[in-house]
């Protein structure tokens, strides 16, 4: 089985000299790929320079995270992709399980188990040790609820099907790639991985969280906490279930989200919190103004309607205080 490992960057310099070593020396398995969105700093030259092994697709403009990966992953061939962020330190013997999944069992999508840079011994952010959504599409993880994130004690040291896995080290089949064209590149960045899965997810395809693979993220390198980001995650999110949710949960489940989304609108006003505010109002215009676009990209077979374990994280966390994902 042939895997290719690319990741994506953007004026990443420093992230490749931190963490390309690493990737290198525990990746011999692999062929490896930068695709580069444009970069202005001196990305380029230092990998040629210093890391003349490593292929590179250079993309004439920045494509943001969907695009820039459905245009690079176009030049390469390979059983499977990793779709890796530049700010993840592999570790050794990191891709031997996945190798283990792909050949022997019938996964389509995969991750390892995340877990922060900074404090290696708690779970990442972004994908945890395996992604769900509630019903209402708030996304949260084994080992992460919100911005609760747990200390790893091996309690989810298990490999287990999932909903999604995470957009920062993204194991795909380039047929599960190809047969579901990519990324939506409407989304530009945020939760793409999301759609992607759901959509896998509703054509009958397994995601899974491979357990004994481990990664450390940075996390927040491409775009920091802001309003901005409080943008995309509120208006992808929207656009995701308006793509994916059954026919007869659409309406009823986006109204509800609406509320749910308002909710969190005044949250973000009490707290003098403006540009979050007026964030929230501009993602929910994106949604008014492009809903009919979304609807014509609902495919003709959506009928899954057991999407979600969790009725609503939000209730569970913020009503009855649970904070980690065994006590859902």
């Amino acid at each position: 089985m042939k895997i290719a490992v690319v990741i994506l960057n953007w004026n990443g310099k420093e992230l490749l000299e931190k963490f390309l070593p690493s990737l290198i020396r525990y990746s011999t398995k692999a062929e490896l790929y930068v695709i580069d969105n444009a970069s202005t700093d001196d990305s380029l030259l230092f990998l040629k320079e210093h890391y003349p092994s490593i292929q590179i697709i250079a993309l004439e403009e920045n494509f943001g995270f969907a695009k820039g990966y459905n245009e690079g992953l176009k030049q390469i061939d390979a059983d499977t992709y990793c779709l890796l962020n530049n700010d993840v330190e592999v570790t050794k013997h990191w891709l031997d399980p996945i190798f283990s999944a792909f050949e022997n069992t019938s996964v389509s999508i995969a991750q390892p188990t995340l877990l922060q840079h900074k404090k290696k011994n708690y779970f990442d952010y972004a994908g945890a040790a395996g992604g769900y959504i509630d019903q209402f599409g708030f996304p949260y993880c084994r080992g992460r609820i919100f911005d609760q994130l747990e200390e790893n004690t091996n309690q989810y040291n298990t490999t287990t099907d999932c909903f999604w896995a995470s957009g920062a080290c993204f194991f795909v089949r380039q047929s599960v790639w190809e047969e579901l064209n990519g990324f939506d590149e409407d989304f530009f960045m945020h939760q793409e991985e999301i759609d992607f899965c759901w959509r896998a997810f509703n054509a009958g395809k397994v995601t899974q969280t491979i357990s004994d693979s481990f990664v450390y993220h940075v996390g927040g390198a491409s775009l920091k906490p802001s309003a901005r980001k409080t943008y995309y995650n509120h208006r992808n999110s929207l656009w995701m279930m308006i793509k994916n949710l059954p026919k007869n949960a659409l309406f009823p489940v986006l109204f509800q989200r609406f509320i749910l989304d308002g909710v969190a609108g005044i949250h973000y006003l009490l707290k003098g919190n403006f540009g979050a505010f007026f964030m929230v109002i501009k993602a929910h215009i994106a949604v008014y103004v492009n809903l009919s676009k979304m609807l014509r990209k609902r495919s003709s077979s959506l009928s899954k309607g057991a999407y979600f374990q969790q009725k609503s994280i939000v209730w569970a966390h913020f009503i009855l205080r649970k904070s980690k994902f065994q006590d859902l």
